[in-house]
């Protein structure tokens, strides 16, 4: 039985965040395919895992957790890699965090669910969350100049949560040269040993057929 579970799905960058870290730390852990495009998340008995009815969610023992911010600090908790070393830069690292949760994978996120998952979307709508998403890229890309990490110049959990939806470039139907900061440090992030494409780290790719 490994130590950790987490309940997730490929295609979901926030999934991936959770399990980006574990396997960064080699962990021992393993996921649970949750079936989200065939309505898993929306049922009474996930509910009872997540009253919030989403993932990722972790189990450690006895606790389990929602929401990928929380996660991640919970597992910088237990390995004490990727996170501060005081309060200044827990600080700087939790900016990102938040910024990333709020702004980068908000609309990065909904973004590509339009485009790639829900193709009758409007296209003013899809348009207006494309120009959202490139706004949050703008910011990343800025700050990329400014130092090689989000909080500095190491990796941590800001870098491992913002990263995460961005390796989907193909379906954001983005080239990253345009925003060649962001380009580099995703280059960097790939070369970190562990690293793996959520498609690749993760159940449910391709999409199962619908029920």
């Amino acid at each position: 039985m490994t130590e950790y579970l987490l309940y997730g799905f490929a295609q979901s960058g926030n999934c991936y965040k959770a399990a980006l870290y574990l396997e960064l730390v080699a962990a021992d852990w393993q996921a649970r395919f949750v079936d989200y495009f065939n309505g898993e998340t929306r049922t009474a008995e996930y509910r009872r895992i997540n009253v919030m009815g989403e993932a990722p969610v972790l189990e450690h023992g006895d606790l389990r957790l929602s929401q990928s911010a929380v996660i991640l600090d919970y597992l910088v908790e237990r390995f004490g890699r990727y996170g501060w070393n005081d309060g200044a830069e827990r600080r700087e690292i939790l900016r990102w965090l938040f910024w990333d949760n709020h702004k980068l994978t908000s609309y990065t996120g909904t973004y590509r669910f339009l485009r790639t998952f829900a193709p009758a979307t409007d296209k003013a709508v899809l348009e207006e969350f494309r120009k959202r998403a490139e706004g949050a890229w703008k910011v990343l890309d800025t700050q990329l100049g400014r130092a090689p990490y989000l909080a500095g110049g190491r990796l941590t959990i800001a870098d491992i949560s913002a990263c995460a939806y961005l390796f989907f470039e193909d379906e954001l139907g983005v080239s990253w040269a345009h925003y060649p900061n962001i380009d580099r440090w995703l280059g960097r992030i790939r070369a970190v040993p562990r690293w793996r494409h959520p498609y690749a780290l993760l159940p449910g790719h391709p999409i199962p057929a619908r029920k």
